[in-house]
């Protein structure tokens, strides 16, 4: 590589890594570094000579740096730029005016006049063979609509593509055409069977909208299940930690009877029977909160045909059906698959009745906790008090009364 194209290329990528707008996701250090790989390929399977060689790399380099300036117009502002870098570089005008000339070629639109145009143009185009060719194209789809030139959607975007590949888009030079059309060819086969699915999709969608009355809203489906489960969850929850205060008890429980209350036949512990008493009645009364909170309701589990009919049952809880026959059920199961109105009535019902049965959870373990709590906090207390002023240090102490 020539000491003119290394000082290119320095130039190059330091003034697109630090001016680039971050909106620039295609026009930017990675674009024009694979028009440079590409213009290298077309050079060597060419067969261009050195002079020229260093030309098309140079005019590589600057190609794109006028997006640097403006979006409108690069090709001239990178022509500016070249012009001053390689003026500053003590280069030829005759060099200077190549240069500038392959820059303005790579212009949209533009027919090359000679060989190291054709060259320049199909390097600068080299994507449309790629494999990623796809993922670069909606990289420029998004840059145009973040610089807000055009608004664009994805099914016209790639008609656009379709319609440049296949009749405004083609190779010049015969190593281009050689060994880049077969990947351009692939890409054109992508965009058709891309487009082929989505207007399969269009096809199903408007399918949809028409049976949409027909047919519950998915979001309207996702909406109660989610709330559902979450109800589920909470009730797992209020159920679980019941579970732990009635453990918790049944251990305190157990360890008392076990330890302190033999200890109250001695008349020397006397003064541990009222916090022990406190201490366990405190657990039982927790305990039999936890056995409130989580203790269920069953309903009566009959329906009759009036009922179905008004809209009055809700089918959806076994309390309401567990003694009906299955015939019975059967029939009112049909009548409500029937009638959407229905089944969002019923659904409703049990998100509110599960509600009520949630609130009354939680509140009653609420209060469950706030007793295990103040009790624990009372028997601790009452303990500490009557082992300071009660305990067998206290009873040595008491004077002995003589004969």
């Amino acid at each position: 590589m020539s000491t003119l194209v290394a000082t290119a290329e320095e130039f190059a990528t330091n003034l697109l890594t630090e001016s680039t707008d971050p909106r620039f996701l295609y026009h930017n250090l990675r674009h024009t570094q694979r028009v440079v790989d590409s213009t290298k390929e077309l050079i060597e399977g060419e067969k261009i000579g050195n002079e020229e060689s260093k030309l098309l790399l140079v005019a590589a380099w600057f190609h794109d740096l006028g997006y640097t300036v403006s979006y409108e117009n690069h090709e001239e502002h990178s022509c500016q730029l070249s012009r001053g870098f390689l003026t500053k570089h003590n280069c030829t005008p005759t060099f200077i005016t190549n240069v500038c000339n392959l820059i303005l070629a790579t212009k949209k639109g533009y027919e090359p006049k000679n060989e190291l145009e054709k060259i320049i143009r199909d390097a600068d185009s080299s994507h449309f063979h790629v494999k990623n060719f796809m993922a670069t194209t909606a990289l420029l789809r998004e840059e145009v609509s973040l610089i807000g030139k055009q608004s664009i959607t994805t099914a016209d975007w790639r008609e656009e593509n379709i319609t440049l590949l296949r009749t405004k888009h083609r190779f010049y030079t015969d190593y281009a055409i050689q060994n880049w059309q077969a990947g351009k060819d692939k890409n054109v086969k992508r965009l058709i069977k891309a487009r082929k699915k989505n207007n399969e999709l269009i096809k199903k969608e408007s399918l949809k909208a028409k049976y949409k009355g027909e047919l519950p809203d998915r979001g309207i489906q996702t909406l109660y299940r989610v709330t559902l489960q979450n109800h589920l969850k909470l009730s797992d929850i209020a159920d679980t930690k019941a579970n732990i205060l009635l453990s918790v008890n049944a251990i305190i429980i157990s360890m008392a009877l076990a330890n302190l209350v033999p200890k109250l036949d001695n008349p020397s512990n006397d003064y541990l029977f009222y916090p022990t008493f406190l201490f366990i009645v405190f657990s039982v009364v927790s305990m039999v909160m936890s056995i409130i909170a989580t203790k269920p309701n069953i309903s009566t589990g009959q329906f009759t045909e009036e009922e179905v009919t008004t809209k009055k049952v809700n089918l959806l809880f076994f309390g309401n059906f567990h003694k009906m026959k299955l015939e019975q059920y059967n029939w009112a199961m049909n009548k409500l698959i029937k009638d959407k109105d229905y089944i969002y009535s019923s659904l409703t019902k049990d998100l509110y009745f599960l509600g009520v049965v949630l609130e009354r959870k939680y509140r009653i373990l609420r209060w469950t906790y706030t007793v295990f709590m103040i009790g624990m906090i009372i028997s601790v207390i009452v303990f500490g008090i009557a082992l300071k002023f009660y305990g067998p240090e206290r009873v040595l102490e008491l004077p002995v009364m003589q004969p």
